[in-house]
């Protein structure tokens, strides 16, 4: 009972280590295509290129072709690719070095853009202040004689 159970265990563990060492399936042109960008201009991702007869679509599906022949794991295919056209050959860019904040900043600007509108929202809904009323001032009794007395010459201050 003892050894079965050893072996059930050793083979799971060797089982799980060539899946985790495993490539997956064999690369195809369609899995490669969907990862690498056309480089006439178009700005698409090399098998959805609109270009009829395309020759840097055919130039680049014809390396992937090769490449595959030879037997290159997906991998190795696009790292072929970026040696051979550089790095915007790549639809997603790498997640090393420099190219790393372009998966950073995106998300930074979420939460940035989410703050924002956090802290508005708390401002906007904030209850306002009452105006306070500013205390009454003394009129200078010689200003206010003047007054009445020129709304009774005009004749502004009668009813009619």
């Amino acid at each position: 009972m003892r050894n079965k159970l050893f072996v059930a265990a050793l083979g799971t563990l060797l089982l799980a280590a060539a899946v985790m060492r495993g490539e997956g399936p064999a690369p195809t042109v369609k899995s490669v295509g969907d990862k690498v960008m056309c480089l006439c201009g178009c700005v698409a991702i090399l098998n959805q290129c609109p270009h009829q007869g395309c020759s840097t679509h055919d130039e680049v599906q014809a390396a992937i072709q090769e490449l595959i022949a030879q037997g290159k794991s997906e991998r190795e295919i696009l790292q072929a690719l970026t040696a051979r056209y550089g790095t915007k050959i790549l639809a997603a860019p790498p997640t090393t070095g420099f190219n790393i904040v372009a998966w950073v900043l995106p998300g930074l600007g979420l939460i940035f853009g989410l703050l924002v509108v956090i802290l508005l929202v708390r401002r906007w809904r904030r209850p306002r202040e009452a105006p306070t009323a500013s205390p009454a001032t003394e009129v200078d009794p010689k200003v206010l004689a003047a007054l009445e007395a020129e709304i009774k010459e005009s004749g502004l201050g009668t009813r009619v």
